[in-house]
């Protein structure tokens, strides 16, 4: 299954003000895995997610979506294999209704208006949020839209789902709702986030940039253990990992 497979061989990649976002990255990330990106704010984790849809292309070195390295012309491919839910829920959702945002990208791939009902009722149905199909999208509250947010993506059928801070203002019960509804998804995930707690419940692996860099990559608890490399890369222990105050434990 290589059209699961995502792998960055040395990219680097500089702003136009000068600013380099990153700075040599290389890994490889395999069918079915769950990864977290994780790092400061201004450590390249957003730069890196744009590179993996194609908003953004290689200035030096590679990236490979299965068996398509990221070019111009092989853009279209990779944006059908690639599922990108953004920071921001109204980046994604545009349209009237939710029915015709979750529709919008499966009716661009030129599919039969059957095919596209269908799509569009099973995304919905996954993320739990077939009542909201006629709502419109700035009506709903923050947990609704990132679920609506997903199912869009969904409707496109991607082999990989890359998501940036989907915890990212979610009340608990949202959040809660959220993490089970990923756990669910047999896709490659790769989640770019802040959220520590979530990747413990979600990522098997973890990847930790710092400055451009990556400055750890291995087995998610191994790496939350690393307090010395937490420190040192902007990141605090989370709280299960830590030792009870009172009894030591």
């Amino acid at each position: 299954m290589s059209h699961h497979i995502v792998e960055v061989v040395d990219l680097r990649y500089s702003y136009p003000d000068s600013t380099k976002a990153l700075k040599g990255l290389s890994f490889r990330i395999t069918h079915g895995e769950s990864v977290a990106i994780v790092g400061a704010n201004g450590a390249g984790k957003s730069t890196l997610l744009l590179h993996l849809n194609g908003y953004l292309t290689p200035q030096h070195g590679t990236v490979r979506i299965g068996d398509y390295p990221l070019t111009k012309e092989t853009l279209q491919e990779i944006r059908r294999t690639v599922g990108m839910v953004f920071q921001d829920p109204d980046d994604q959702l545009f349209m009237p209704t939710v029915h015709e945002d979750v529709a919008f990208g499966p009716l661009n791939l030129g599919l039969p208006a059957d095919e596209v009902e269908s799509r569009v009722k099973a995304a919905l149905e996954r993320v739990g949020a077939s009542a909201l199909h006629n709502r419109p999208p700035y009506h709903l509250s923050g947990g609704e839209k990132r679920a609506v947010a997903i199912a869009t993506v969904l409707a496109m059928s991607p082999d990989i789902l890359v998501m940036d801070e989907p915890s990212s203002n979610l009340d608990p019960a949202a959040r809660r709702r959220l993490i089970n509804l990923l756990k669910s998804f047999q896709h490659t995930k790769i989640i770019a986030t802040h959220d520590l707690d979530m990747v413990m419940d979600l990522c098997t692996r973890t990847i930790v940039f710092h400055r451009g860099k990556i400055a750890a990559d291995g087995p998610t608890e191994a790496i939350f253990r690393d307090e010395a490399l937490l420190e040192a890369c902007g990141l605090e222990k989370i709280q299960r990992l830590q030792r009870c105050p009172v009894c030591g434990n």
